[in-house]
């Protein structure tokens, strides 16, 4: 049961009567009527903002028009008491066995509570990651891989349907850079003293098994072949050790994805078609590409600019500050036009929405991609784009610096390997994705409430030794979720308990609207705020008898309380899933 959504019905059928009886005009606009969680309990249960969005389309005032519905809303058996507040909003409050009835509701769907119905279109493309495949991933490529990756899950489980997908950028000039680091390390596999590596190849060591593989597989054949014929064979095999290892890595942060899509397979590769001037070809046919000169950047300078007459997409037409050049100098692709060719094809794979995962360094690419999308799309398609700020990783109360050019740098694999994936993952969208995240080593491992993963794990271990003392104190005691729904709820009757159930109550919303605004720091946010109240309510039984989970002299309300626990207990691990966090019955 989804609180929030039978409300809005309830308030939307409201308005539809008063309607009927010429109350309020017909035809109002109620996509903008919500009813959400009051700020105070003192004040009910829920509040509803009908009133203030459509009086003056109702050509009333907004008390007046809360009037007319709090009188509508009186006949509702399940609302005790409305009560106006402020300049208009309605604030309602609800039977008990309303909420009764919803903690019933998640003890019996346990894992399944706040699941939506599956809903097969719009298909939803998640694109994460995608780092270059030009040596192992470090920390902020974890996080966008972990944003990326739990908000997949949040969509999933709100009932879309969700592709993950990886972009292998395998045809720019980085990985001809990759090839000739790799070719380096292969004559230092035959036996060759390389010295130190030049400046502007890729120094770290992660190439020396490359080049070992390339030494057993060819010999010294290569070394006779100019750099023409090699570095082809050379950089596909780079780039297959380079993305076994992203793989790798992805898996140990329990990262995994549906699509690995080449942008080389954009491009005309053994008599295949050529996506890209496909691409162009359409735009051009829809006067979307001309020649034309661009005027200087203003500000800031733009290394992209040139003053000559180009190929450009006319990207203003579409919301974007400047049109765009889509062909270099040289006549090859610019990296845009790759970029706009490979979301054509997500939609002609059938995603019409998309989400893009992107370093916040690419912030200035936003705009031009976004009216890329309306352009391939017709305007069907739209595009969503998630900046992921900067990770400061920190050691010892000091930032680690690091330099993928330099090869000093710590990697994601090193930060898993030390800290452990949950600690990682957890806290990596414990703060809301635009703003900088400090991951300092020595805290998210420690045991104790300053550290959010380990307080909500712990929350979740509690519940499991909860039923633990059950079991020892009534072996006879029937554990299945629909023996315990049949408990007596109505004995829950304690503030704090009352406000668990609540938050229980407020699952389902918070998912729903998770997944529409795309903000799975939400979820991280949910259940510590729901494994801290169960903390309160754990420590509040040491001075209340009454209040303690098991009571061996009171079967009935063990039995109510055990069902509130195994409500407490799957919201805790349906939302540590959702981020991908495992649900550890002990802590160790």
């Amino acid at each position: 049961m989804n609180l929030f959504e039978t409300y809005s019905a309830r308030v939307n059928a409201a308005l539809a009567r008063l309607s009927e009886r010429g109350a309020l005009p017909a035809g109002l606009n109620l996509g903008r009527v919500v009813v959400e969680p009051t700020r105070d309990a003192a004040h009910g249960d829920l509040s509803t903002n009908a009133a203030m969005v459509l009086a003056k389309e109702a050509g009333t005032n907004p008390r007046a028009l809360a009037q007319l519905i709090c009188e509508e809303l009186a006949s509702d058996e399940t609302i005790v008491k409305t009560e106006i507040a402020g300049p208009g909003f309605i604030n309602l409050t609800l039977q008990p066995e309303i909420f009764t009835a919803i903690l019933k509701s998640a003890v019996e769907a346990g894992l399944d509570y706040g699941r939506g119905a599956f809903k097969p279109e719009p298909k939803i493309n998640v694109e994460y990651v995608s780092a270059n495949p030009t040596g192992p991933m470090h920390v902020g490529h974890g996080r966008g891989a972990v944003f990326g990756d739990s908000l997949a899950n949040v969509l999933a489980f709100a009932g879309h349907n969700v592709a993950r997908e990886y972009y292998i950028n395998d045809a720019g000039a980085q990985v001809d850079v990759l090839a000739r680091s790799a070719f380096l390390r292969y004559r230092e596999a035959l036996g060759e003293t390389i010295g130190e590596i030049p400046e502007g190849l890729y120094p770290g060591d992660y190439l020396v098994s490359v080049g070992q593989t390339l030494a057993k597989a060819h010999g010294d054949a290569l070394l006779a072949k100019p750099e023409s014929e090699w570095l082809p064979l050379v950089r596909a095999v780079a780039i297959d050790g380079m993305m076994a290892m992203i793989r790798d890595d992805l898996a140990a942060l329990g990262v995994v994805h549906d699509v690995f899509f080449s942008e080389r397979s954009l491009q005309k590769v053994d008599g295949n078609l050529d996506a890209v001037a496909e691409t162009i070809a359409d735009l051009r046919a829809r006067d979307l590409i001309y020649e034309g000169r661009l005027p200087p950047p203003k500000g800031q300078k733009d290394e992209d600019w040139e003053d000559r007459e180009q190929t450009l997409f006319r990207a203003t037409q579409f919301g974007d500050d400047v049109d765009r050049p889509i062909l270099k100098s040289d006549g090859s692709y610019t990296y845009f036009a790759n970029d706009i060719a490979y979301h054509r094809s997500k939609f002609t794979r059938g995603f019409t929405e998309m989400i893009d995962v992107w370093g916040a360094d690419h912030g200035g690419y936003v705009k031009r991609m976004q009216a890329a999308v309306k352009a391939v799309t017709g305007g069907a398609g739209a595009l969503d784009v998630k900046l992921c700020q900067l990770v400061r990783l920190l050691r010892n109360g000091e930032q680690v610096r690091m330099s993928k050019r330099s090869g000093d740098f710590v990697t994601l694999r090193e930060v898993i390997d030390e800290v452990g994936r949950d600690a990682v993952r957890f806290m990596m969208i414990f703060r809301k994705n635009d703003a900088t995240l400090d991951f300092d080593l020595a805290k998210v491992v420690e045991q104790s409430k300053d550290n959010p993963v380990f307080y909500v794990q712990y929350a979740h271990a509690r519940c499991a030794s909860i039923f633990r003392q059950a079991r020892e104190a009534f072996p006879d005691l029937d554990l299945s979720p629909a023996k315990m729904a049949q408990a007596d709820l109505a004995m829950l009757t304690d503030e704090a308990e009352i406000g668990i159930v609540k938050m229980i109550a407020a699952y389902p919303r918070m998912i729903e609207g998770a997944a529409l605004a795309h903000e799975p720091h939400r979820v991280a946010f949910f259940v510590h705020e729901l494994a801290s109240a169960f903390h309160s309510l754990w420590n509040k039984g040491k001075d209340s008898p009454q209040l303690r989970f098991v009571n061996q002299t009171d079967r009935k309300s063990t039995e109510a309380r055990l069902a509130f626990v195994h409500a407490v207990r799957s919201v805790l691990a349906s939302g540590l899933a959702v981020a991908g966090v495992a649900a550890p019955e002990e802590m160790r």
